[in-house]
């Protein structure tokens, strides 16, 4: 029997315009723009970066549509500079590469996206070829951002838990992530995909969004409330575990019960952030490489928040990443949140 390796990573394809903006102007009013940039989004594209950045020493593959154009060219030739995998990343001959204008506030990171769907929308099933994958994880976000894979399936519920139980039927673990979408879609669009995951990874939003709980009351974090959501989510089917970040650091909660958190990194208050941008997806890289190598969950923890600490480095969604042990030397350096 062969000896599965690497990630296979699918879903949205992005090119992010990052802007850093003075400040959010009211409707109407004027912000300052002091730079732009180019950068990857989405998660398989974030996450297969991330990975490759971090030094991940298995196989990364690429899965999803983008447009025939500059903007689809420029994704596949970044992961051709980052030993991604391109054979799976299709090229639309009718929609444009997705986009999204990331407006950053330079004096505290906070970001405000405005999306172009593009080919992302057309995704579907017949874009996935699980059975000539030899990856041992296949990892699917955003569920909430594309429009194919979130409609309803009379089968397994949504198109994406078709999608993600063909995945499992071939061999492979699975593990997704959402969006931080502000609607009421979270429950009938997220619960029916976790009867085919093994690794639930989100943030505290998504989480009390999906579960109806109130995870965060104003800058508190309630970790009753956070625990007894993704209790919920195990018990929607979660095989192995459910993975939440947070401001705070991170937590695990398996089916046999264990409880794992790790706090994060306690970075300078000046100077050190220039944008939370695709943070949440170095958090699931880190979690990621661990999990596929087969880390203990404190440790996959830490790989998480060391890798969302590093991005945060940088404007981009991936351009703070730096090798592993790097990136937990920032944990060494600063130390971490009790």
């Amino acid at each position: 029997m062969s000896i599965r390796s690497g990630i296979l990573a699918g879903g949205n394809w992005i090119v992010d315009a990052v802007k850093i903006i003075d400040t959010w102007p009211q409707q109407d009013a004027l912000a300052n723009i002091f730079s732009t940039s180019k950068g990857t989004g989405g998660s398989p594209f974030n996450i297969l970066v991330d990975l490759a950045l971090m030094g991940a020493s298995f196989p990364l593959h690429a899965a999803g549509l983008v447009g025939g154009d500059d903007n689809g060219q420029w994704i596949v030739d970044v992961c051709g500079k980052n030993r991604i995998n391109t054979a799976a990343l299709l090229r639309s001959p009718d929609a444009a590469t997705s986009f999204t204008d990331v407006m950053t506030v330079k004096a505290n990171g906070r970001r405000t996206f405005f999306h172009a769907r593009g080919a992302n929308a057309q995704l579907g099933p017949e874009h996935f070829d699980f059975a000539g994958s030899k990856a041992r994880i296949f990892h699917l976000g955003y569920l909430l951002l594309l429009d194919r894979m979130d409609s309803p399936d009379a089968t397994h519920g949504t198109v994406a838990a078709g999608v993600l139980a063909a995945a499992q039927a071939a061999g492979l673990k699975t593990s997704i992530d959402c969006v931080s979408e502000d609607s009421d879609r979270f429950a009938r669009v997220v619960l029916p995909a976790l009867k085919h995951v093994d690794y639930c990874i989100m943030n505290e939003f998504e989480a009390g969004r999906c579960t109806g709980r109130k995870v965060r009351d104003g800058e508190s974090l309630d970790r009753v409330e956070l625990r007894a959501a993704m209790q919920i989510l195990l018990d929607a089917g979660v095989r192995e575990r459910v993975v939440v970040h947070f401001p705070e650091g991170g937590a695990a909660l398996g089916r046999d019960g264990a409880w794992d958190e790790h706090g994060s990194v306690i970075l300078p208050a000046t100077g050190y952030i220039k944008g939370a941008a695709g943070a949440g997806d170095a958090f699931a890289a880190g979690v990621l490489l661990g999990w596929h190598e087969g880390a203990s969950v404190r440790d996959q923890l830490r790989y998480g928040v060391c890798a969302a600490a590093a991005n945060l480095s940088d404007e981009t969604c991936t351009g703070g990443l730096q090798p592993l042990k790097q990136c937990l030397a920032l944990g060494e350096k600063f130390g971490f949140r009790g």
